[in-house]
């Protein structure tokens, strides 16, 4: 392993005894675990082999690849169902609801109000091709309103796309419920679940969620950048967005990323193995939290009307969001303001909206986010460092 500073194995020690800052924004992404860089080295310099070759360089690299697919398969009772392997998350999501919606050209599509930008922008392009597409309404809670949602979708409706667990706030949507009530209506729908956010922290099973299609990622549970997976039952048809070749059951050509999805699929398998095991820590940690936050004025965690323990939004009082995002990270604390894309992009929140704050109370919010090397430690840690800094940025004006 290259330890030189800016290595990966650099990099992975940053994580490890005290160097580590303490790094709470892993629902933008978690360094990569130990036992997922060891299973990926091989594929970057010895079995180099093209998975399309016959001979035994390529058939090595093939195999590996199927491999890995097994692995996903059984991890998340897909056994009968099929895994495409993509580019990460926000291609999984393109993949289902593009794909979907132009297999079976113009027609109804719903949307959720709070989803991710990978399912929400593709929404606009389908609108853009003649599709019809809704957003479903939420309640004043910012749940999803199954009742309202259910009375309007329609039996020719093409597309249902929802989240499984809110990537800012960690709102738990109750989609097995919902989607097999859509199912009743709508029987021939293509109904598609983001479970980026879900996954090592609920089981993920198609058919007890009724869905066609769900998308995962790898960054998110200790994986790679740039590896995801879209589980697809056998049924459903989807028209592929990348053309060029039969790679992927034909859904997505082109040369597989051999260490990627190799590294994704023991990011998984280890996810699901500790799911337990992080959701106790997690609920520990955000216990430890909410705990120290009582004790600060002006300081508070947004009660969502279910939600994960490892995602939850803090109001923050004076300086806004990022200016106290600054200071924690002079103090060697990260965090996040809202989804790493937003941030990126300056775009208001649609899940922070979704729960009634005005759009200068959504510039308040630090996102905190814990992984599997989350300790209570760390979310103690971060509440002294609010008091400390509560004198100085608390009354400052928005």
């Amino acid at each position: 392993m290259d330890s030189r500073p800016g290595g990966l194995s650099h990099g992975l020690k940053r994580y490890s005894k005290a160097m580590r800052p303490i790094y709470l924004d892993n629902a933008a992404s978690t360094p990569v675990a130990e036992s997922v860089w060891k299973a990926m080295q091989p594929f970057f310099a010895q079995e180099y082999g093209n998975p399309s070759a016959k001979y035994g360089a390529g058939v090595r690299a093939a195999e590996a690849v199927e491999r890995a697919r097994r692995k996903v398969r059984r991890a998340l009772a897909a056994e009968d169902h099929r895994v495409v392997f993509t580019g990460g998350g926000t291609e999984a999501n393109n993949l289902a609801v593009l794909g979907a919606a132009r297999h079976r050209g113009p027609g109804p599509i719903w949307i959720g109000a709070t989803e991710h930008a990978s399912v929400r922008v593709p929404g606009k392009v389908l609108a853009g091709e003649g599709h019809s597409v809704h957003i479903l309404p939420l309640t004043d809670r910012g749940d999803l309103d199954q009742e309202a949602a259910l009375a309007a979708i329609q039996p020719d409706t093409h597309v249902v796309a929802h989240m499984l667990v809110n990537n800012e706030v960690g709102t738990l949507y109750d989609i097995p419920r919902f989607f097999a009530a859509v199912r009743q209506i709508a029987p021939k729908a293509h109904l598609h679940v983001d479970c980026i956010q879900a996954l090592g922290k609920l089981d993920l099973d198609l058919l007890q969620l009724h869905a066609d299609s769900l998308a995962i990622s790898g960054h998110k549970v200790h994986g790679p950048k740039g590896a995801g997976a879209l589980i697809v039952r056998k049924d459903a048809r989807i028209a592929p967005l990348i053309l060029g070749g039969p790679h992927e059951d034909g859904l997505r050509a082109g040369t597989e990323n051999i260490g990627g999805i190799v590294g994704l699929a023991e990011a998984v398998e280890q996810a699901v193995e500790h799911q337990d095991e992080f959701c106790a820590s997690a609920r520990a940690c955000r216990a430890a939290l909410e705990a120290g936050l009582r004790e600060l004025p002006g300081f508070y965690a947004r009660p969502s009307v279910r939600s994960v323990d490892s995602i939850l939004s803090v109001q923050v009082p004076g300086a806004p969001g990022e200016v106290w995002q600054h200071h924690l990270e002079q103090r060697d604390i990260e965090v996040g303001i809202g989804s790493a894309c937003q941030s990126k992009s300056g775009e208001k929140s649609p899940a922070l909206k979704a729960l009634g704050l005005a759009d200068d109370e959504t510039q308040h919010v630090l996102r905190i986010s814990f992984s599997r090397h989350s300790r209570v430690e760390d979310a103690q840690a971060l509440v002294n460092a609010l008091r400390e800094l509560a004198p100085h940025l608390a009354e400052v004006p928005a």
